[in-house]
Order: C-alpha cells, then sequence, then structure tokens
C-alpha cells in the first residue's frame, strides 16, 4: 500500500494527474470456508476485514482515490457484463474439469506443478503446490473455461515487444516461462454447489464466477468500466500505468489478466510492479509461529512517517527484506534524527546567521568561477539528486529514489561538519558564511521537496520551519535558485520541538 501511495504522491509531486485505488478482494472459497470456521455469514467477515484495511490505509496516510471492494454493487455489475463480453468473444466454453485445486491460492495447477510430501507432524502423505508449499486436492465437476492457450503467441509477442513490463525482471522470466511451458485453459467458474460465496455466471445461476476474474476487474470498474465514453476510455485511469501487486500473485496478474483484456480488445496496463515478502528474523511470516507484526501497533510505537520510511528504505523489490525492531530503530537513528532532524535543526536554530539574509543575498549569484572543489562538489551532488530519484521512481525503483535523497542528506551533514558555518560567523566572515549556510540551505530545501512523496507529514514539517511558501513545494522546484524568498531567523521563531525526538521505546 504504501509502495503504491509513494509512486501515486511523486506523479502528484511533478504535476501530474495520479488515480490511487486499494482495496479487498472478497469472494471466493477462501472466504466462505473462513466464515463458515468462524460461524460467521461471508458478508459479515469481510465487512469486518475490509474496514480494517480500509482503517489502515487511513494511519498509513494513503492518498487513496478509491477503496474498492469486490462485493459492492457497481463491481458486481461490471464483473458480470465482462462475462457476456468474454462470450461474444468465443473464448468461454464448458466442460467437465478434473485436476488438483487449492484453496488457499484459488487456483488450480497442473500436474508438473505438484509434488508429494509428508506432513513432519501428522505423518499424513499430502500433495501440495511446488510453487507455494501449499495443500491441493484432486476435484471433477463441470464448469465454464477461458480459452487461455489461444492466446499464448499473443501474450509471448507481447512480453518479447515490452521486455520491461514486469519489474523486477526475475519475475518478468518467470511470466515468460509459465506461459511457455505451463499455459493450459483456465477453469473460470464453480459450482454454486461447492462455491455459492461470488458473483453468479450471467444466465446460469449454478455457477459461480471464478474470483481471480472477479477480483481482477475491480481496476476496471473504478475507471467507469463498463460506462467509458468513446474517447475518453483514459479519463479515470484506464489503462493504469502500474499495477504494484506481491510475488505471490503474479501469475494472476501477468498471465491471467492480460489474457483476459486481450480477449475483450481492452488495453493492457503499462506495467506491474512485483514486490517481494516481508519476513521476521529471516523467516515467513506465520500466525502458527508467531512472528507476525501488527502494523497498527507499529505505526503507534514508532509514528507513521518513521514506518514509511523504513518500508521504502529497506524494502527490496527483488528479494524478501527481514523487518526487526532493531532495524527500525537504526534506521530512525541514523537518517531521520542523526542524519535529517539534526541537519535542520542546526541550519534554523542557528542564531549566528540569516538563513533568509544568505537566500537573499546569494540566490542570484550561482555556482561562482573559482569557489572551491568541495563546494562545487556539494553543489553538483544537490543539482542532480532529483533526476537521480525521479529516474529511479520511472524504474520502478522507490527504494533507490530514496537512498538518492538520503545520500544527500548524509553528504550535506559532513559538508556542514567541513565548513563549520559557526566558526565562519565568530570570525565574522559573512559573505562566506552566507554562500556556505545558503547552498546548506537549498541541500534541505531540495530534500524536503523531494521526500514529500515519502514521509509527507514531516517532510511538511521541514518545509514549514524553512518558511518556504505552498505554492513553491512542487517537482520543479526541486533545484537550486529556485525559489528566492524563504528561511525564518531563529530569533524570529518560538523553540520548535525536536523533529525526531528520541523513541519511546528502543527495544
Amino acid at each position: 500500500m504504501v509502495l503504491a501511495d509513494v509512486l501515486k504522491r511523486w506523479q502528484k509531486l511533478k504535476g501530474e494527474r495520479a488515480i490511487l485505488c486499494t482495496g479487498t478482494d472478497e469472494h471466493g472459497m477462501k472466504v466462505q470456508q473462513a466464515a463458515q470456521q468462524q460461524n460467521m455469514q461471508p458478508k459479515a467477515l469481510c465487512d469486518a476485514n475490509s474496514q480494517t484495511f480500509r482503517d489502515l490505509a487511513t494511519a498509513a496516510k494513503l492518498d487513496n482515490d478509491h477503496f474498492v471492494r469486490t462485493t459492492d454493487p457497481d463491481h458486481r455489475a461490471a464483473v458480470q457484463y465482462f462475462w457476456d463480453r468474454l462470450v461474444d468473444s468465443g473464448y468461454i466454453y464448458e466442460k467437465t474439469h478434473e485436476g488438483f485445486y487449492c484453496v488457499s491460492d484459488e487456483t488450480y495447477y497442473p500436474r508438473d506443478m505438484i509434488t508429494v510430501v509428508r506432513n513432519s507432524m501428522t505423518g499424513k502423505v499430502q500433495h501440495v503446490s511446488i510453487e507455494t508449499g501449499n495443500v491441493v486436492e484432486w476435484t471433477e465437476e463441470r464448469n465454464y473455461h477461458f480459452r487461455l492457450t489461444a492466446l499464448r503467441d499473443q501474450l509471448l509477442d507481447f512480453f518479447a515487444r515490452n521486455p520491461e513490463w514486469v519489474t523486477p525482471p526475475s519475475r518478468m522470466a518467470e511470466v515468460v516461462d509459465w506461459v511457455k511451458n505451463h499455459l493450459e485453459d483456465l477453469s473460470v467458474s464453480r459450482p454454486v454447489s461447492r462455491l455459492d460465496w461470488g458473483i453468479p455466471v450471467p444466465g446460469d445461476e449454478s455457477q459461480t464466477i471464478y474470483v481471480w476474474v472477479d477480483a481482477l476487474v475491480n481496476y476496471l470498474t473504478k475507471a467507469g468500466y463498463p460506462l467509458l465514453p468513446p474517447g475518453e476510455e483514459h479519463k479515470e485511469g484506464w489503462p493504469a500505468d502500474v499495477h504494484v501487486v506481491g510475488k505471490d500473485i503474479v501469475r494472476f496478474h501477468c498471465v491471467y489478466w492480460p489474457a483476459l483484456l486481450m480477449a475483450v480488445g481492452l488495453p493492457l496496463p503499462k506495467r506491474v510492479l512485483s514486490h517481494g515478502h516481508w519476513l521476521m528474523d529471516n523467516r515467513k511470516m506465520s500466525k502458527s509461529v508467531g512472528n507476525v507484526v501488527n502494523p497498527f501497533f507499529a505505526i503507534e510505537r514508532y509514528g507513521v512517517d518513521t514506518l514509511r520510511y523504513f518500508l521504502m528504505l529497506r524494502g527490496v523489490i527483488t528479494n524478501d527484506p527481514d523487518y526487526s525492531n532493531f532495524h527500525i530503530v537504526q534506521a530512525y537513528k541514523k537518517g531521520l534524527q542523526g542524519g535529517l532532524g539534526n541537519l535542520v535543526s542546526r541550519v534554523t536554530k542557528g542564531r549566528s546567521w540569516s538563513v533568509p539574509d544568505a537566500v537573499r543575498n546569494w540566490q542570484s549569484q550561482g555556482l561562482v568561477d573559482g569557489d572551491g572543489p568541495m563546494y562545487q562538489k556539494q553543489w553538483q551532488l544537490v543539482e542532480r539528486v532529483a533526476a537521480l530519484a525521479d529516474e529511479s521512481m520511472a524504474a520502478l525503483a522507490p527504494p533507490t529514489a530514496l537512498r538518492h535523497i538520503m545520500d544527500v542528506v548524509f553528504e550535506t551533514n559532513a559538508y556542514m561538519a567541513k565548513t563549520a558555518p559557526w566558526d565562519l560567523a565568530k570570525n565574522g566572515n559573512v559573505e562566506e558564511l552566507e554562500k556556505t549556510l545558503f547552498l546548506i540551505a537549498e541541500s534541505i530545501r531540495i530534500c524536503a521537496i523531494l521526500l514529500q512523496s515519502f514521509i509527507p507529514d514531516k517532510a511538511a514539517e521541514i518545509l514549514d520551519r524553512l518558511a518556504v511558501r505552498a505554492d513553491r513545494r512542487g517537482f520543479e522546484f526541486a533545484k537550486i535558485c529556485a525559489d528566492d524568498a524563504y528561511g525564518t531567523d531563529a530569533a524570529e521563531r518560538k523553540a520548535d520541538e525536536a523533529l525526531f525526538p528520541p523513541l519511546p521505546v528502543e527495544d
């Protein structure tokens, strides 16, 4: 959720219109069985779970435009219309299906993706998915199928023409391999006798639409589908610039979804960003093991911006990063408290200089010939950080973009220590003091503008402390000499609380 939010906020920072959808997929066998086990109606269970995720989106400061529930009436109508278009296209047929089905993964697996294992606790021999390790069961039933194999060549041609469609490249390779070696026609309905918690197949109340046909259409629902006026199909955001998904659902988003869209003649999303899963003590999080994190407790303990910073700083797109309180505290102390907070405090609370005077007197000077190599190096570092961060964001790599920004923060701290503006003030070297202070203040201002996508509240507080006007906080101002009227004297300000105070608990 935060990863998608950072991407959305970056586009807004650049002045682009951006729409962010999140929400909950609520149908399927897994939900039906969970409700039965808790002696609840499926809708009541979904209402509770959906509200939890809606509350989490708010707590995590998500700037989402829509919160989609697949039980919403407009979504149901969109799914049934989509189904009818699949039928009209000739890609739906009916037959008796038999195969290994996994309730946990909500999918059938071909035989070459199944293995036999012995449960170490019970000694029972079970068939499991090689891909996920989850138990599968053999089923035989009559249902509807989607002619997925008929689109093999079209899919492979699309992948060949768009080799970066899935990020990272390792998962793009997995998608291509699946289409080449494991593709089968897809069972896209379930008998109501086995699954009644879902959207009925239009014209056949005895069948329920497969959850992964139902769920994927949610992207279209909030774009206005099926009521997309000719010539305005893209008005509400379709095709999406990027889907952000976990690595465990890549096949559904990157094989089934493009094929379904091709079948009904709709454009495909432009990119898919697939991320890894967080581990705890280098082990997969599991309720049975007890190594799970309650995100609400974590936000309450560390603060939302601290958690957002940690997730983006240590989040790894290609692999599974490790979550720990130790890593959170270390990231906070080094990057936020000791790095960013310390830098802002030293500049804005200094009583021996005037930030507004430095900005005003040196705004038009630029990089003057004869300035020392240390000054020029800092200037060049700050001048290129926006482009470097933007390049990383375009490559769907927010963690890399954040590291570029934080590198400037650390280097600016080092530059301030080397130039020692307090000594320049003490010695009465006003010209050198203001020139140095101007470059340091510009470094902070530019970094704070770029950090608005990652730590929105704290970035805004930094810009407030620098008295940067609200209309000068966009990406176009993230360059040296782009703002000639900011800065507040320490003498004019009340004592501020620490930007990043000591954490209440640091275990």
